[in-house]
């Protein structure tokens, strides 16, 4: 059993020896009981002999040899069907390793929670010597360590894949021939077989890994589980090529398990999903977590009717009634990713449709992608001339002359039925018009089609992007399209950069998030195709700016361990010999909140785009994006890529060992983003907001400086500055339809406001000392800020804290209440001010939302509050 670990530690351990044994399929029979607030069932793992011992068995073979061919004929195989195969024996070489093996096999240890040596202490990361004691001479048995926390494990078995019909097929291979007919190795080799079965023939594998996942067990395994681990071996079998390559567990998730979640929709339905956590999966099914684990995956799960099952799959699930109230779905994935990116949401989902308007688009879209003529000629460069692709042998759509003129793959909507009208008003009509926009940008959808699911208020974050589906927060729907709108581009972008091609490291996260941030703007901006190039450069100078201020708190107000981009910096990508490794600083609960890995990536990426010229620069993406897809990567990858894909960057001194130096490896913000600061202020959409600023300010000294007076002599006196300012005959004029002077005042601002320059316009009155409550007053009302999207409202709710004005209590409590997301900062501030009224309504709103939050935002908020 592996070394106690503290679950609130900094940093997350990935036990999984995968360097042994990795999982190439899993597949998932599970029942969802709301009732019990479980899931449970069986998983079966196929695996194939991990890099490591391949590199040793190669290394070691001869002296082995001997060794291994005493144990075998020692070894006794456990009873079980299997068909009359012929096999051949006539191989001259026979599977090994160095791990030494005995000439004469020990009695298994019969003490399950024996401990192991552990040359990784700092980090609670047992070593390889942990899987199978090499210094004493093999006498241990191979342990296989999974992944795995907050589950109930019932059972752990082999399953007899050579019982299944028509599995004789994999036994007349060439490459079978000198396989002995011992029935461990026959059953280990008919796994290999179906798994290195060519791409074109995926739905012959997905046949037969579903018949073998039904096959009957040949014998239960001895398994101990640990805080973060399920340790599983065979008695007598001391090396990986001779453990059970197909095992299935029988296991239950916990009520309380950190990988899913168990609430009510917004109509008060229950449903129950994945939200992202920390752990990722390992408290939904045991698995192998290190990205290097690329796995494929099929599931079948069971649920009352009424309930619907959304997946990562490539399939749009039809349910199956098994019996009455009980409906079956069944989704796959035959594009190998890791682990954690599975995810699943059970509920009384309604899909939303637009049949009329989605046509029109739908008519548009298969006109425009008939012809690659309508794609930008940059983007054709690189799009044919790539014959092979560099990812292990899957059925990829970058090979699939249809798939690569598809700019709009199929897809879905889903909400709780409170929220359809909302969804088609704010969201359906936007996911065409993104999906074209990322497909001109960056080519090929990595992905056939798409679920966009509207989930619970308590979801932690305003998107999560999982293969063929994406998660979004109600918060993104109110206030017009242009929140939902560069969310949605946002996680869209995580198609191509978070998952079609993912971090190598999962510290390198920047790797994910600033190239969806950095291609958010993009997406968007060809999205909205009425808007000119000026209006499009306006709009991200602006964005620009308010992700510097962001950048800008972020570092003066956090921990400077958490604002390097590469923590490990030279290790990175480093593996212990097992495989395992850490998440540093994967458990920090404040670094759940933060954004300095999205905003640090982004102007990095926007930093060289401007150094290369854009056109290059997307240019480069695209080729980048073609020559990585379905790999993990590492920041070195595509940097070297880059400079050498545009050579005559090398004289000016950019570099890969400059960009880590100044960008990736140092807290703060990097020195090159600080000699930029300055530019922003020239934009004029920028300038508009400094405009509004000066009146708002200058209006509420103006009325503070009135102190006792009556207000009416306040606004004569304002109102004849006014006029001294205006030629007195348009003032005349404009003052005849209104009847007061804060209809005046209204009229006097500027209403039409872009959504971020609301935004940078309260950050800016936030910096003020005081505002007195009749220019807050005039200000919601001016702008009307409760119409406007969640940024904007969570800003002015800020500015309600700051200056207790009690109007507005009911803004924030509603707030706080429908936006679970983004309301966290808000608690802090409510506290921090130490006034009781507004520490009253920090207690009444947790209370109120507590029961359903996030676990990790009300860790957080309890500890502000109490």
């Amino acid at each position: 059993m592996e070394t106690q670990l503290d679950p609130m530690k900094d940093d997350l351990p990935l036990m999984a020896n995968t360097s042994y044994m990795l999982v190439k399929h899993y597949v998932l029979d599970l029942d969802v009981d709301f009732k019990s607030k479980i899931i449970e069932g069986s998983i079966v793992l196929f695996f194939e002999t991990g890099s490591q011992y391949k590199k040793t068995n190669s290394a070691g073979e001869e002296s082995c040899q001997s060794q291994f061919d005493e144990t075998s004929k020692m070894r006794t195989s456990e009873p079980c069907y299997i068909p009359i195969i012929n096999v051949s024996t006539c191989s001259s070489k026979t599977e090994c390793n160095d791990f030494a093996v005995s000439g004469k096999e020990e009695e298994a240890t019969s003490d399950e929670n024996s401990s192991h040596s552990n040359n990784e202490q700092d980090s609670g990361i047992s070593s390889s010597k942990d899987c199978c004691d090499i210094e004493n001479h093999g006498n241990k048995d191979f342990l296989l360590v999974l992944d795995c926390c907050d589950l109930s494990v019932l059972k752990v078995e082999e399953v007899d894949v050579a019982a299944v019909s028509g599995i004789e097929k994999f036994t007349r291979s060439a490459k079978l021939t000198g396989v002995s007919k011992e029935l461990e190795n026959l059953r280990n080799q008919i796994v290999h077989e179906l798994l290195t079965l060519p791409a074109d023939r995926w739905k012959e594998q997905l046949y037969y890994f579903t018949h073998c996942s039904q096959a009957p067990g040949c014998g239960e395994l001895l398994f101990s589980t640990g805080t973060w681990s399920l340790e599983i071996r065979k008695s007598g079998i001391q090396t990986p090529a001779d453990f059970p390559h197909a095992i299935r567990i029988w296991y239950k998730t916990k009520p309380e398990g950190r990988s899913v979640t168990w609430t009510t929709d917004q109509s008060g339905r229950p449903c129950v999903y994945t939200m992202g956590s920390p752990i990722n999966n390992r408290a939904l099914f045991p698995c192998q977590e290190p990205p290097i684990a690329l796995s494929t995956w099929q599931a079948s799960v069971r649920t009352a009717a009424g309930f619907i099952v959304l997946m990562s799959g490539e399939n749009s699930a039809e349910p199956v009634q098994l019996q009455e109230g009980v409906l079956s779905w069944y989704y796959y994935v035959t594009m190998p990713m890791p682990a954690s990116t599975f995810t699943i949401a059970v509920g009384c989902w309604q899909e939303v449709k637009q049949e009329v308007k989605q046509q029109s688009f739908k008519q548009r879209a298969a006109v425009e992608t008939n012809t690659e003529c309508s794609l930008p000629s940059s983007q054709t460069d690189f799009r044919w001339h790539e014959e092979v692709c560099g990812h292990v042998d899957y059925p990829c759509r970058f090979q699939d002359p249809a798939a690569r003129l598809q700019a709009v793959i199929s897809y879905r909507v889903f909400a709780p039925w409170c929220l359809m009208e909302s969804c088609e008003e704010y969201l359906l009509h936007l996911i065409p018009q993104c999906l074209s926009a990322a497909y001109t940008t960056l080519g090929t959808h990595p992905f056939s089609r798409l679920d966009v699911l509207i989930v619970p208020s308590n979801f932690s974050s305003l998107g999560m992007a999982s293969p063929h589906i994406i998660f979004l927060s109600q918060s993104v729907l109110p206030g017009g399209s242009h929140l939902c709108g560069t969310r949605l581009c946002h996680e869209i972008a995580h198609a191509w950069f978070g998952l079609a091609i993912g971090a190598r490291d999962w510290t390198e996260e920047w790797i994910s998030e600033g190239f969806a941030t950095f291609l958010e703007d993009i997406f968007w901006a060809r999205a909205q195709q009425q808007l000119s190039h000026d209006e499009i450069k306006g709009q991200q100078e602006l964005k620009a700016l308010l992700r510097w201020r962001r950048l800008r708190d972020e570092v003066q107000n956090s921990e400077e361990e958490l604002q390097v981009l590469r923590p490990k910096k030279e290790s990175t990508g480093e593996l212990s010999e097992s495989g395992a490794s850490i998440v540093k600083y994967g458990l920090k609960a404040e670094k759940i909140f933060m954004q300095v890995h999205y905003l640090k990536g982004y102007f990095l990426l926007r930093s060289l785009a401007r150094t290369i010229g854009e056109v290059s620069y997307l240019a480069s993406l695209r080729k980048f994006v073609i020559k990585f897809h379905g790999q993990l990567v590492l920041s070195q990858d595509f940097l070297s890529m880059l400079l050498e894909d545009i050579p005559e960057q090398k004289g000016s001194g950019l570099t890969v060992e400059s960009i880590f130096q100044n960008w990736l490896d140092t807290s703060g913000i990097p020195k090159p983003l600080l000699e930029e600061g300055e530019t922003w202020k020239e934009c004029q959409l920028v300038q508009q907001v400094s405009g509004e600023v000066t009146k708002w300010i200058q209006t509420n000294r103006r009325i503070r400086k009135s102190g006792k007076k009556k207000m009416k002599q306040n606004e004569v006196v304002f109102l004849q500055d006014i006029v001294r300012k205006k030629e007195r005959g348009a003032f005349i004029r404009e003052m005849q339809p209104l009847e007061s002077f804060w209809q005046y005042l209204k009229h006097y601002f500027q209403i039409l406001l872009l959504p971020d320059q609301l935004v940078l316009l309260l950050e800016c009155l936030l910096e003020e000392k005081t505002l007195c409550p009749r220019i807050l007053q005039c200000l919601e009302r001016t702008y009307q800020l409760q119409e406007q999207d969640a940024e904007v409202r969570h800003r002015w709710c800020e500015l309600v804290i700051k200056h207790k004005y009690e109007p507005g209590y009911g803004d924030i409590e509603r707030f706080l209440r429908d936006n679970q997301a983004m309301g966290v900062y808000l608690y802090g501030e409510l506290m921090v001010n130490e006034d009781a009224k507004q520490q009253e309504l920090a207690r009444k709103c947790f209370a109120a939302a507590q029961e359903h939050m996030d676990a990790s935002s009300a860790k957080v908020v309890a500890e502000m509050l109490f």
